[in-house]
């Protein structure tokens, strides 16, 4: 049996998780299921039942980077090599979720991969139907009809940036990233749903996960402020891995989907002091708010509108305050959280 430190991690090198294990066999499983048998049952019913199983994929592929369930990365890596999410190589996955993690930048449009603000000054440069499409990109449902699309382009439109670059990393992991997507395309090919069943049942998926995404995490001066409590127990706490308790993740990135509750339930205050209460009861909570009314503006509201500074950026910017550093690119930088599962 694993020997577990007081958060709840792994300590020993032969501890292995067997529930993330048992819940990846399951997802392969569903999945396999609703592009077969229950997609010839009903096509709508296969579709629902794959976007369940790709939604579970794309949250244990969060556990694998974070090092669950074994402590070998490239084993962890082999256990979610197939590319059922197609549009996002794992190791591009890895490499900007793990870049999101440095708190001190939450948020930030240039340095938080994940952040879904603008810089005000890109915002005031941008055409009105972008304008308008990015505020409806930041309505719950806006984010969940139309976030897939706009977040994928966005994403690609980067990515392919990138690799004319010429970056190697970037280059490998989308080389390893079509093996995977390879698998899936065999198996689509004698599968009833085939790729366009496929396609809806992605969308579907990445519709889900953008309701986890929507408000993890706010614009404030204090870094530890700045991530969400979701003090939900029902299924979408289930899909995302209790993701929800999203400060306690950010606290111990180590500790497996499982005991977050535990780890949770055993400081529940000091959690919430720690984060300023920025937390919810649940998912219904957050749909009945923010459902057809924007939480945040899409212009940080913490960055400068007025010209930039002649001096010269910091090396080093206090933590507290990053916002006033950051250089404006003339651009709009490339939304990835978007396009990420």
């Amino acid at each position: 049996m694993a020997v577990l430190d007081p958060v709840g991690r792994r300590r020993g090198a032969d501890a292995v998780e067997w529930p993330t294990l048992a819940l990846l066999a399951a997802t392969y499983g569903l999945w396999a299921l609703g592009t077969t048998m229950v997609y010839s049952l009903s096509p709508i019913l296969g579709i629902a039942v794959t976007a369940l199983a790709i939604t579970q994929f794309c949250s244990l592929q969060h556990e694998a980077l974070h090092g669950h369930p074994f402590r070998s990365a490239w084993l962890n890596e082999a256990l979610v090599f197939p590319a059922l999410f197609p549009t996002v190589p794992y190791g591009r996955f890895r490499a900007t979720h793990l870049a999101h993690h440095h708190d001190p930048s939450l948020t930030d449009p240039y340095d938080d991969p994940e952040s879904n603000y603008l810089d005000p000054r890109v915002w005031a440069g941008l055409a009105p139907w972008k304008q308008a499409l990015f505020s409806a990109n930041n309505t719950l449902l806006g984010r969940m009809l139309i976030g897939p699309i706009l977040g994928t382009a966005l994403w690609l439109r980067g990515e392919a940036r990138l690799i004319r670059s010429g970056q190697r990393a970037v280059w490998r992991d989308w080389g390893l990233h079509l093996g995977g997507l390879a698998l899936v395309a065999l198996w689509l090919i004698a599968a009833p749903m085939g790729w366009i069943g496929y396609g809806f049942a992605v969308y579907a998926a990445a519709a889900v996960l953008k309701i986890r995404t929507f408000l993890e995490h706010r614009a404030h001066e204090a870094a530890r402020a700045r991530t969400v409590i979701i003090e939900d127990r029902g299924p979408l706490a289930l899909l995302f891995l209790n993701n929800n308790l999203h400060v306690v993740h950010h606290m111990h990135p180590q500790v497996p989907w499982y005991r977050l509750p535990s780890v949770y339930a055993a400081s529940r205050d000091h959690y919430l002091r720690r984060n300023e209460g920025y937390a919810y009861d649940s998912y219904a909570q957050i749909f009945a708010r923010y459902f057809l009314r924007a939480k945040d503006p899409v212009p940080h509201p913490l960055m400068p509108l007025g010209p930039e500074p002649a001096a010269p950026e910091p090396a080093a910017p206090d933590p507290a305050a990053p916002y006033a550093m950051r250089r404006n690119t003339g651009a709009v930088p490339e939304l990835s959280k978007n396009g990420t599962p």
